[in-house]
């Protein structure tokens, strides 16, 4: 399904400090996700007018939305890396 995403992404991977890549779970952001994120928590949208932006409906939208803070949400609790896909 095609979708629209408009942010510039400068960093591909972020991980927790002193800890070798190597060594870490790494949990995977679609472009999708990481949208969502900028548009919802960012740019501070109502997630009507993100869905909008995205040219996806509302409840596609909040599914995507609650999949990428769940995925942070473990990444910042479990001391996980994340890693943005097709970066």
């Amino acid at each position: 399904m095609r979708r629209r995403i408009r942010g510039k992404f400068h960093h591909n991977c972020f991980k927790p400090c002193g800890m070798p890549g190597h060594n870490l779970e790494y949990i995977n952001l679609s472009r999708d996700e990481i949208e969502a994120i900028r548009l919802a928590d960012y740019n501070e949208m109502y997630q009507e007018d993100a869905a909008k932006e995205m040219e996806i409906s509302r409840p596609t939208f909040s599914r995507i939305l609650n999949n990428a803070r769940k995925k942070i949400a473990s990444a910042l609790l479990e001391g996980k890396a994340i890693e943005i896909e097709n970066f």
